[in-house]
């Protein structure tokens, strides 16, 4: 085979494969979960353990990418029609709040009840994505949404995630709150962090390129110690799941985790303490006979990372990760996801939907709710002793 030949073919791959990532994480139809095989764990035994239900929410077929509480009681959820819908009983009814053709809702954070952020995952990613304005504003708890005009630095091409943190400090001698927002993007890059500290109204963006090729996920777990999923190459074939830690509220960054297998990317993170966190690693090789999938986990505040063996089927692909505290918690993933009780020693199939793509777990005295956001969207109501 002739040198042209051989890039012509190269290239050809390359483009199969960004397709096939683009229907995967955003536009692929979900089949209902298939029972486990011998590449699966198989279920436990029947118990009496709060179950995961499904909520009534309107019919779509492909994958939602977020859902966000501000309490127990008010929440909302978006998807890539450009739709938002807000619940103001705990998920049990929804109503649809706002429609946009062309923006595709990636990413939601709401400060309180009234005030809120919505990332638009931007133009020439997925089809049907036309909108290039990456960020939008509410004051009025979601019932209308106004463009963000103000980004200082070189504006995100899209949004992928967005990071709430409410903090407390002295204030001329007195304990108050405040709030810091950041919203990264976007998968197949270009990669950019955006930072607001007042509430939304104002940001100042930076390019991480020089980090990471991707932003896919942003987590800061107090003002200092931050972290990003992101990923060594903007091509799939040749990038490896990576992830980013600051420890100077996002001034400086570097790599603590970087996989050393090729068609990887890092997806969401879980960091039900200061010391540990989960991320989940997607894997896109076309060949069949790399069948492990893995979860990579820190106990160490992010310092290092060790990946733990999830399910060895190369039909899985991993999405959204949530834990209710540091042993127990959930991966969504396609054709189902799965459980752990043990911090990921062990996993079993999970009765969530398939394609759960975030995670939200929101707390008060009388208990915690988890919500799990796919095609449908479930909730798992825990008592406040089970936390």
């Amino acid at each position: 085979m002739s040198g042209i030949e051989t890039a012509r073919l190269r290239t050809a791959l390359a483009a199969v494969l960004w397709l096939t990532l683009c229907q995967n994480t955003a536009q692929a139809d979900v089949a209902p979960a298939p029972a486990a095989t011998a590449t699966q764990p198989k279920a436990a035994a029947p118990d009496t353990a709060p179950a995961w239900r499904r909520l009534n929410t309107e019919a779509f077929a492909r994958k939602q990418d977020d859902i966000y509480f501000a309490d127990r009681s008010t929440g909302w959820y978006g998807n890539g029609k450009g739709l938002v819908y807000r619940t103001r009983d705990g998920g049990e009814t929804w109503s649809k709040q706002w429609e946009q053709p062309g923006t595709f809702v990636r990413a939601l954070g709401f400060v309180d009840a009234d005030v809120g952020i919505l990332g638009n995952i931007g133009p020439d990613s997925f089809p049907g994505a036309t909108d290039p304005l990456p960020l939008y504003r509410t004051t009025d708890g979601g019932a209308s949404w106004a463009p963000v005009e103000r980004i200082d630095g070189p504006a995100p091409v899209g949004i992928c995630a967005i990071d709430v943190l409410h903090s407390e400090y002295i204030n001329a001698g007195v304990l108050d709150r405040r709030t810091t927002l950041r919203a990264g993007g976007r998968v197949g890059g270009p990669a950019f962090l955006a930072t607001s500290r007042d509430l939304g109204r104002t940001w100042t963006s930076v390019d991480m390129s020089a980090h990471t090729a991707m932003i896919l996920d942003v987590k800061f777990v107090n003002e200092q110690v931050g972290f990003i999923a992101g990923a060594s190459h903007s091509d799939v074939a040749q990038s490896h799941a990576r992830i980013l830690k600051t420890r100077d509220g996002g001034r400086s960054w570097h790599a603590v985790y970087e996989s050393r297998r090729p068609y990887e990317i890092t997806w969401k993170m879980s960091f039900p303490s200061e010391r540990v966190g989960y991320v989940t690693v997607q894997n896109y090789d076309p060949e069949t006979a790399v069948v492990q999938r893995y979860v990579a986990k820190t106990v160490d505040g992010g310092e290092t990372w060790s990946e733990l063996p999830l399910v060895a089927d190369h039909k899985v692909r991993e999405f959204g990760v949530g834990f209710v505290d540091e042993l127990h918690g959930w991966v969504g993933a396609t054709p189902n996801g799965f459980e752990t009780r043990d911090g990921g020693k062990t996993w079993t199939p999970g009765r969530f939907g398939a394609t759960s793509n975030k995670f939200r777990i929101v707390r008060d005295a009388k208990g915690t709710s988890v919500f799990a956001i796919g095609p449908e969207v479930y909730k798992l109501d825990l008592p406040a002793a089970a936390r």
